[in-house]
C-alpha cells in the first residue's frame, strides 16, 4: 500500500498565496477516508511505519507505492540539502506549494498521482479530473490550480475535521512538513512542494524503496 508515517502543515515560500487550509491529523484512518473520496480503490491504504528497524519495516504491508514522511522543521532541516535538485521532467508527477498547511495534501496528490499505474482511479471521483486537468501544466499551473479547486478544497476540509484530536485554528503556525518519497524511472525522488523541483536521491526500485527510503533520512 502507500505507506506514510504522519501528516500535517506548514508555511510556503516567499512569493506564495495568502491562502491556508486546516492541517490535517496524522491518523491513517482519516487519509484512507480521503483518498477513497477522491477515487482511490481500497486495496491501496495508508498505514504507519512504527520505526526504522528491519524488523519493524518488515511489518510494513507490501508493496510500497509511496512513502509520506512528517519532521519537524529547524534551522538545521532547512539549510541541509541532500541529494539533486532536478528541474521537473515528464516521469515524476510534481506541484509547487501555495497554500498555508497544504503540504499533507501535496504530499498525498504527489504519491498518489506518481502511482497511477499501479491502480484504476475511479472515474466519477475528483482525483481523475483534477490529474486529467493537470497532466500537462508546469509545477507552477498545478499549485495555482489547486488554490480554484474547491472539490479538493472541501474534500481537505472535511478531512481536516475528521480525526480524533480537535482541529487547529486555520492561522495557527505548523513547523512540521510532509514530504513524499517515490520510485520512478528506477530513480528515487524526494517530492516536496516548497523546492524548486524533485529531489533525486538515486537509484530505487520498487522493491526496496521503503529501505532506500530509510537510508536518506
Amino acid at each position: 500500500g502507500l505507506e506514510r508515517t504522519v501528516w500535517n502543515g506548514l508555511k510556503m515560500s516567499e512569493g506564495d498565496s495568502n491562502m491556508r487550509w486546516l492541517p490535517l491529523e496524522s491518523n491513517p484512518d482519516v487519509m484512507n477516508k480521503y483518498i477513497d473520496a477522491l477515487g482511490v480503490p481500497t486495496s491501496w491504504q495508508f498505514s504507519d511505519v512504527y520505526g526504522l528497524d528491519p524488523e519493524l519495516l518488515n511489518m510494513v504491508p507490501k508493496p510500497v507505492g509511496a512513502v509520506v514522511m512528517l519532521y519537524p522543521i529547524s534551522e538545521r532541516t532547512e539549510n541541509t540539502q541532500l541529494g539533486t535538485e532536478e528541474a521537473a521532467n515528464k516521469d515524476v508527477f510534481y506541484m509547487k506549494q501555495t497554500i498555508g498547511n497544504a503540504c499533507g495534501t501535496i504530499g498525498l496528490i504527489h504519491a498518489l498521482c506518481n502511482n497511477v499505474d499501479k491502480y484504476k482511479l475511479d472515474e466519477s471521483k475528483h482525483l481523475a479530473d483534477f490529474l486529467k486537468s493537470t497532466k500537462d501544466m508546469t509545477p507552477e499551473e498545478r499549485g495555482t490550480y489547486l488554490e480554484s479547486d474547491e472539490k479538493l478544497g472541501e474534500v481537505h476540509e472535511d478531512s481536516a475535521q475528521e480525526g480524533q484530536t480537535n482541529a487547529p485554528s486555520i492561522d495557527e503556525e505548523v513547523k512540521l512538513h510532509f514530504v513524499a518519497f517515490v520510485h520512478k524511472a528506477g530513480k528515487l525522488y524526494e517530492l516536496d512542494g516548497r523546492k524548486e523541483g524533485p529531489v533525486n536521491h538515486g537509484p530505487t526500485t520498487g522493491e526496496t524503496l521503503l529501505e532506500d527510503t530509510v537510508e536518506v533520512v
